[in-house]
């Protein structure tokens, strides 16, 4: 495990270990599998079972948070820092002596059978994972990363046991802001490049165009639109995070304008773009009732096509890159936020400090480039819809029209 220290001015003391190789790991009639060990490990470890594991943390008033991703899962204590000395021996020993107990496993299997099915229960959910299955085909990121409800129910105990062997040998990141550890001084690492030259688009993500749709008896309708893009670490990434900030961020941004101050169709428009390992999505969605279904997509995509052709204008560059730089101070402003960023960065062989330097890159993007750059990743999208049948259909008509 490679271990950092960096130092952040609090009495709250914190640890983070970033596991790489999350859900997209999951054999493909194994998916869930990953989040199950995610939730096991932190059951008990050691000579503690879990109500001891628990009760341990609760009488220093600590906590653990973890979350299986798709490239990834994240472990995290925090204590107040008079108390971490006997706290943070935990960390390893989750990693290194959990218990995995059988009925542990069984509780944390009917867990994540519950939550792939009250997911279910969410149209856009729904619609959203239909999408990573036309963009993404066949690669790990096309599945739901809860898992699979079949595959969650094949999942046995030795199974489990198994992909905890995998586990073990997995790369690992540890950073914490406690400087009683003998860790390496994140700031004293060699610097590393911002980005990789890894511009091609990953073999097995080709892009497939295509419509997708579900039929629900819900009166919203769920509208996906977009496309893969590049890894977090291309040094296309960041002229797309200032797209999204032009499209999404407050009521500047295209989408509320266009939306919701101009056409009054909804407030629930936004785009996501994460950060990934390989190919990130790019997508733009919105919920809107029945009846402004097929104005909200005529323009949307009249917007699609205006991204594709027209650059945007220096006024409305420089206001987003201005909300692009304060969003970076406006994300990373806890001690945990800060802790996991870096990490997360450190897992992808990027700058940990890149956020605070990416300001000065971001000036130099050019309205030139972010067209440039629309046209290489987003000239062919896909959709998602979710809805009823009869305003499906008749969104499939307009989008066929178009494409």
């Amino acid at each position: 495990m490679k271990s950092y220290y960096l130092k952040l001015n609090n009495n709250i003391s914190l640890a983070n270990i970033w596991i790489d190789g999350g859900t997209s790991l999951d054999k493909k009639d194994k998916k869930g599998i990953n989040q199950i060990l995610c939730k096991l490990l932190t059951r008990g470890c050691s000579k503690y079972d879990n109500y001891e594991f628990s009760d341990f943390l609760d009488s220093y008033g600590a906590e653990l948070n973890f979350e299986a991703f798709e490239d990834g899962i994240s472990i995290c204590l925090k204590s107040l820092s008079e108390y971490f000395d006997k706290l943070f021996p935990l960390l390893n020993l989750l990693i290194e002596e959990p218990n995995l107990y059988e009925k542990e496993f069984i509780y944390c299997q009917k867990e994540s059978l519950n939550n792939v099915i009250k997911s279910k229960e969410n149209p856009f959910n729904i619609a959203f994972n239909n999408f990573k299955k036309i963009i993404y085909i066949e690669h790990p990121y096309s599945f739901n990363c809860l898992g699979e409800e079949e595959s969650i129910k094949r999942i046995k105990h030795y199974d489990i046991l198994n992909e905890y062997k995998s586990l073990k040998k997995r790369k690992k990141y540890l950073l914490t802001n406690n400087a009683k550890y003998n860790f390496l001084n994140l700031k004293k690492i060699k610097p590393l490049n911002y980005f990789k030259d890894v511009n091609k688009l990953h073999s097995k993500l080709l892009i497939k165009n295509n419509y997708v749709e579900h039929y629900s008896n819900s009166k919203q309708i769920i509208i996906i639109i977009g496309s893969q893009t590049c890894p977090h670490n291309s040094k296309d990434s960041l002229a797309l995070k200032v797209l999204e900030s032009y499209l999404s961020y407050g009521m500047s941004s295209l989408l509320f304008k266009v939306f919701r101050e101009n056409n009054g169709l909804t407030y629930d428009a936004g785009v996501f773009y994460p950060s990934r390992k390989f190919n990130a999505p790019f997508l733009i969605y919105l919920s809107v009732s029945e009846r402004n279904a097929s104005l909200t997509l005529n323009l949307l995509l009249s917007i699609w096509n205006d991204l594709l052709s027209k650059k945007i204008s220096e006024d409305e560059l420089s206001l987003a890159k201005l909300k692009l730089n304060r969003s970076f101070l406006h994300h990373f402003r806890t001690c945990e936020d800060i802790i996991f960023r870096k990490v997360r960065l450190l897992s992808l062989d990027m700058d940990p400090f890149y956020d605070e330097k990416a300001k000065y890159l971001i000036e130099a993007i050019t309205s030139k480039e972010v067209l440039k750059l629309t046209r290489k990743y987003l000239n062919n999208p896909c959709i998602s819809v979710s809805g009823s049948k009869h305003v499906c259909e008749y969104l499939r008509k307009i989008w066929e029209r178009k494409y």
